[in-house]
């Protein structure tokens, strides 16, 4: 039965019972190689003339089937899995990039991502730099003329920053140059970006398309053969490919990827709303907050606002270490998109390879937190919150009597 719906792709896309004698849940191809019928049909699949599984490195019906969901769930011909978002960044920039060629990236990426950037210009002469990507004109004077890649996170991580997407094709389509998105922050069910003409996606399907904290893994979603490509390229000779293992809970995580992000969202609009009341935050990052600079891109490419949300307490990194060792229900760690909320410290944790000049210029200084807001009550979230300021502001109290 062919559907238009998202919430059903996510629990039926790339998966048949029928083929399996008819069991509800997709079996795990926990195998490293496959055997042959024949010495000849091992020469063809080696040669590429025929369809088959050789090795899982190369493809496992597992992984396969969790592939065939994500480029279904983000309108892309063609998805790859990998053990990790960084291996499946990786992947991406070193398949694409190659030695005297430039990436473009928006102004604040992932720690590791800037780690990769840093190690690829230094080691394979593929150069880099940062642009805020608010209007064509900055955008069009940022592009070299050995500009090879645009890549972007949107929102970006930790400061919520948005870039207008659709702006961005518009000046890339002009001069031939992939767009490469890291849709990590909104799972394909609150932002799609292959579908506002951007080239790839890459995600860390850790987070929200896992959504409870027991799987590492990456995917990365474009053209059939771009996609190819990065496949020869960097996941058969690179080979960071993601287990039989992970794709099926992954696949399982999915099924109720939907219903987890409505959750998500709703909780972190209550939150965003009382952070910004609170006389101790000194600011909200929010794409849900009509204050936010970028609401109407928000409103634009974003079906809901997400679960996200980073806040400045009065103070600096002292007052924002001892806040989240008051808390006593939201969990002290780094990674999101979890049921559990959880909340860091991006100056000394998932940014602190970033040198602290380039963390100011992205807008992470020591007194910005980022909450991964959860799935429990929203109430309980809150009275958590509240209780740690309350505590905080009681401890300056005590220091200025």
């Amino acid at each position: 039965m062919k559907s238009n719906y998202f919430e059903t792709h996510a629990i039926h896309a790339g998966y048949d019972d029928r083929e399996h004698s008819g069991s509800l849940s997709p079996p795990i191809f926990q195998t490293s190689t496959f055997v042959f019928p024949d010495a000849e049909t091992g020469e063809r699949r080696f040669a590429g003339t025929e369809e088959g599984y050789v090795y899982s490195r190369l493809k496992n019906p597992t992984v396969r089937q969790f592939e065939e969901r994500m480029a279904v769930l983000e309108g892309g011909e063609k998805a790859l899995a990998f053990a990790s978002g960084m291996a499946a960044v990786s992947a991406v920039l070193l398949g694409l990039a190659k030695t005297g060629e430039h990436i473009l990236c928006s102004e604040g990426v992932y720690g590791c991502t800037y780690g990769l950037l840093q190690f690829m210009e230094e080691r394979l002469g593929i150069s880099h730099s940062f642009l805020s990507m608010e209007s064509a004109e900055e955008l069009d004077a940022g592009i070299l003329s050995n500009t090879s890649l645009i890549y972007i996170e949107s929102p970006i991580n930790p400061t919520m920053k948005l870039v207008d997407l659709e702006m961005v094709v518009t000046i890339a389509k002009e001069k031939g140059i992939p767009v490469i998105v890291d849709n990590t922050f909104c799972s394909p069910y609150l932002q799609r970006p292959l579908e506002l003409g951007c080239d790839l996606v890459v995600h860390s399907a850790t987070k929200y398309l896992c959504g409870h904290g027991d799987v590492i893994g990456g995917v990365a979603v474009g053209r059939q053969e771009v996609m190819e490509q990065i496949a020869h390229a960097a996941q058969k000779d690179i080979g960071g490919i993601m287990s039989p293992f992970d794709a099926w809970l992954l696949l399982r995580g999915i099924k109720t990827l939907p219903v987890r992000m409505d959750r998500h969202c709703d909780n972190a609009e209550h939150i965003a709303v009382l952070l910004k009341r609170h006389p101790y935050v000194d600011g909200i990052f929010y794409p849900g907050d009509p204050d936010f600079p970028q609401y109407d891109i928000a409103c634009k490419q974003m079906k809901k606002s997400g679960g996200m949300i980073s806040f400045r307490i009065k103070g600096g990194k002292e007052e924002a270490q001892q806040l989240m060792n008051e808390l006593q229900l939201i969990k002290i760690a780094v990674s999101l998109g979890d049921a559990e909320t959880l909340i860091q410290h991006p100056a000394t944790m998932t940014h602190s390879g970033v040198p602290e000049h380039e963390r100011e210029n992205m807008g992470i200084p020591q007194n910005l937190l980022r909450l991964s807001v959860g799935l429990e009550a929203w109430q309980d979230i809150w009275a958590d919150l509240e209780q740690a300021l309350h505590r905080l502001m009681q401890k300056e109290d005590q220091v200025v009597s």
